[in-house]
Formats: structure tokens, sequence, C-alpha cells
């Protein structure tokens, strides 16, 4: 009894010391299991690491190209912004939008067109990019060729081979071709400076290139072709409307609109670069922008290396439960 007494009285004297003890001998025991099970620490993660050093080398290069542009476009509404306070309700019947910080920028609006399904299968069709975008295997260095994976395009005869369940079709549909588009294709704007940024990704950077010049020219062509479009309309309204009235002041603010609708014509006419202007155009670039080997390396030892180490333990622990 005295035995007992005295040892918890010198518990209740010394927790610490004894918590302490408890933690060493814990801590004995842990790393007396890890080294027990060191090879099988080892084996697990060289294991990972040469799959990871594999997967890492089989990933082809890819390469990003990418053009700097400047909104163009408010070059052009001077003379309707100055017109918008005074003729804004009259503009309005006719369906024209004078600049008076109601509607949507179209710098915003030609990002989001580029954006959209319609604009990328357009793209898509009159360029005949589709096998480029979905069928590729890998690019040639040496001749700048394009290996297609034959178990999906069959280049020879110019066809679609790849086996599906439907509704699918062996040639990618529009829907199936924008998303893989969109996964390749990215625009950004700067909010402190308006700047806008095109990059294309692809396995060649001379098809990433050209994708890139390919959209600047495309958007600004059809964001031309909307507004002239627009103006047109505009301009028959209001030439109706002055045909219809004989007030002299009337009349006068409807020639001026006339005359602002004929200013967006011959400004998208005589201007290629009509929404965005470049300012650094697309390259081909020289050095891949990933895959990044080195952080796969790193990432599957890792994962291999703790994994194991947990393997390791919890065998130690289902043999004491045993």
């Amino acid at each position: 009894m005295n035995n007992i007494q005295n040892q918890d009285a010198q518990f209740t004297q010394y927790p610490n010391q004894q918590l302490k003890a408890d933690d060493e001998i814990d801590l004995r025991e842990l790393f007396k299991v890890i080294w027990q099970g060191k090879w099988l620490i080892i084996a697990i993660t060289a294991v990972f690491t040469i799959a990871s050093v594999a997967f890492a080398v089989m990933q082809p290069n890819t390469y990003k190209s990418e053009a700097l542009l400047a909104p163009a476009s408010e070059e052009q509404g001077g003379g309707l912004s100055a017109l918008a306070g005074q003729f804004g309700g009259l503009a309005s019947m006719a369906g024209i939008n004078l600049g008076g910080g109601g509607g949507v920028d179209k710098t915003q609006m030609a990002i989001e067109v580029m954006k959209s399904r319609q604009f990328t299968s357009q793209f898509i069709q009159k360029h005949n990019i589709l096998p480029d975008l979905m069928a590729v295997e890998k690019w040639n260095l040496n001749d700048n060729s394009i290996i297609y994976d034959d178990e999906l395009y069959d280049v020879s005869k110019n066809s679609w081979v790849r086996e599906v369940k439907a509704p699918y079709k062996p040639e990618p549909s529009m829907q199936e071709a924008y998303k893989e588009f969109s996964k390749v294709i990215a625009v950004n704007s700067a909010k402190d400076s308006g700047m806008v940024t095109v990059s294309v990704e692809h396995l060649s950077p001379a098809i990433a290139q050209q994708w890139v010049a390919w959209l600047v020219e495309d958007i600004n062509k059809v964001m031309k072709e909307r507004d002239v479009i627009d103006a047109n309309r505009s301009r028959e309204f209001l030439s109706k409307q002055i045909a219809q009235t004989n007030i002299a002041d009337i009349r006068s603010i409807l020639y001026k609109l006339v005359e602002e609708q004929e200013k967006t014509i011959m400004f998208a006419e005589v201007r290629e670069e009509y929404i965005f202007k470049t300012i650094d155009p697309a390259f081909i670039p020289e050095e891949k922008s990933k895959p990044n080997r080195a952080l796969i390396c790193i990432l599957g030892t890792t994962f291999g290396g703790v994994l194991s180490f947990l393997i390791v333990i919890m065998k130690s622990f289902i043999r004491k439960a045993d």
C-alpha cells in the first residue's frame, strides 16, 4: 500500500516528466517501426519515382503563343458621344447607341464574342482546324510536321475514324470542339491598363501562333461587320423619318444622326484593326510552356514517400491489434 501511495505521489509531483518519458517511448517506437520497414519505404518510393519520371517524359511539350492588344474602338466615338446628351431619346428610337455610358463597352463585348460558341464554331469551320484541335498526337520538331492519332483521324482519306457511342459521331460536333477549344484559348483584359492578351496553347508552336493571328483578325472583322450592319439599318430608318417630317429642326437633328452613321461606316471601311490594335503580335515560341517535368517528378516522389510511411505505420498498428 505504501509503494502505491508513493508512486501516486510521485506522478502527482512530476506529471510533466512522466508525459515526457511516454513521448520519448512513443517516438522511439515510431522510429523503430520506420527503421524496420525501411526497405518497404524505399521500394514504394522508388516505384513512384520511376513512374513519375516515366509519366513526365511521356508528356508532349505544349507551346504558348500570345498577342498584346489595345482597344481601338474609342477613336470612333467622339462625334457620337457629343450628340448623346442632346439627341439620345431620338437615337434610341432608331436603335442607335451614341455612347452615352449606358451601353456595353465594345472591348468587353468583343472579348465575350471571342469566347462565344457561335464565334468559335465559325472560326473552326472557316479555318478548317478541327483535326489540329482534336486529333493531334505530337509535333515533329525536325520538319515542323504534325502527327495525328490514327485511331481518331485518317490523314490519307481526310476522314474521322474514332469510335464513339451515340449521340456522338466519328466527326466531332461543334459542341465538342467548343469545349476543347476553350481549354487552349485564353482572353484576358488588364483592369489597370485596359490591354487585352490573347493566347493559344498547342503541341505545335507554329499552329499556336497562327491561331492567335487568325483570332485577332477575325474578331476585328466580325465586330466591324456588326457595326456596319447596325449603322446601315439606323441610316435607313433615319432616312425614312427625314422623308416623313417637314419640321426643320427635327430634320436637322436627323441629318446629324445620319452623318454620324456615315462616319461609323467610313471608319469601319478604312480601318483593318477595328476593335483591337496590335501592340505586340503573336510569335512562334521557342520554349515550351508545359509540362513542368521537374515538378511532376517531385510531387510523384513525395507522394510515394508519404504513402510508404503510412503503409508501414498502419501495418505496425494492425500487428499490435492482432
